[in-house]
């Protein structure tokens, strides 16, 4: 009786363990895929708890989809569970007996490693099969057909991204070939505080924002006297790993908005930046406009916001709503702000 009771609570400590890694390492995987553009670059994001959350949601979501359909039948759920970690386990040993193959001529130990991960795979993928071929009628189908639709999905979002890529690369060759001078210090702002002000947010220096700025003179031509570029630099899970990786994100956002600062002051116009580094983007914008509201009572603010020829419901899963977002929250406040169109596809 003892022995019993001993093996049932192992095997409820062990499955606490195994449902508690998959929702920790479940949403560090989705983040990682959205930062190579496999999957909806939101799933990097983190909260205000340092979490990725919209992977915490997902994963749970998930899990509440799959007890629901199956009822909490343990049979199916263990063919289902089974089924995706020999699919997990095999990808793994073959990625490893790749890597020993490929780095052989700089590792001595190469064939022993390859024999052991070898046989892992091979083991691995006799298993998978052999329960593939038993239990495909018992849940083993929907599994198969869960994970290649997942499959097929990744696939298409990362075509759109590099499709949206390319368009953005097309931009950067036509408005960011001027050469900046960028070995001269950049001399302090001489801004007139009380002149109509521009503020554009914007992200990299890329065409973008160059993009932004023409729009504004082509709407606002003579108007505008000031123009101060705003960035957050978005703490995601792909920067979240050190000191020395903030320090870096903090040296190459400045570098980022001291060109749009050249770019500006090149072509005749009075520019100067703001920045922050924060994990979320809308209420750190919204803040630093504010702020800048203040000290310049002639200001509006300008967001570019990506369009497409016909609004998909994918694309506003796809990209974020930014735009939108700071538009609401800085109207609510009374400030007026715009959102300039901008086009990369056709």
């Amino acid at each position: 009786h003892a022995l019993i009771i001993t093996t049932l609570v192992s095997e409820a400590a062990l499955l606490f363990v195994a449902a508690q890694t998959g929702f920790l390492d479940g949403p560090r995987v989705l983040s990682n895929m959205a930062l190579d553009s496999w999957m909806p670059h939101r799933f990097s994001q983190l909260s205000n708890r340092l979490v990725t959350k919209n992977g915490v949601f997902l994963m749970g979501g998930a899990a509440i989809a799959t007890l629901l359909y199956t009822r909490g039948n343990i049979t199916m759920l263990v063919v289902m569970y089974s089924i995706n970690v020999f699919v997990t386990f095999t990808l793994t040993e073959l990625g490893m007996a790749r890597h020993w193959i490929k780095d052989r001529a700089t590792e001595p130990k190469w064939k022993s490693q390859l024999s052991i991960h070898g046989t892992g795979l091979i083991m691995c993928l006799c298993i998978l099969f052999v329960t593939l071929y038993e239990k495909f009628a018992e849940g083993g189908w929907m599994t198969v057909t869960i994970t290649s639709l997942t499959i097929a999905l990744c696939f298409w979002i990362k075509g759109h991204y590099r499709e949206v890529a390319a368009g953005f690369s097309r931009l950067d060759d036509i408005l960011t070939a001027i050469p900046l001078k960028e070995d001269e210090p950049l001399a302090p702002a001489v801004l007139d505080k009380n002149a109509p002000t521009a503020v554009l947010t914007v992200q990299r220096f890329s065409g973008f924002g160059i993009h932004q700025l023409l729009s504004i003179q082509r709407l606002m031509p003579g108007y505008i006297k000031n123009f101060i570029f705003v960035t957050v630099a978005v703490v995601d899970s792909g920067n979240f790993k050190g000191v020395e990786e903030m320090g870096r994100l903090d040296v190459e956002t400045r570098a980022n908005l001291e060109k749009y600062v050249r770019w500006a002051r090149q072509n005749g116009l009075q520019a100067d930046y703001r920045m922050a580094v924060a994990t979320d983007a809308v209420l750190e914008v919204e803040r630093i406009c504010k702020g800048l509201a203040k000290e310049f009572p002639k200001t509006i603010v300008f967001t570019g916001n990506l369009i497409f020829k016909e609004d998909k419901w994918y694309n506003r899963v796809l990209h974020n709503e930014f735009a939108y977002a700071i538009q609401r929250k800085l109207q609510f406040d009374g400030l007026q702000t715009i959102i300039l169109p901008i086009r990369v596809l056709e």
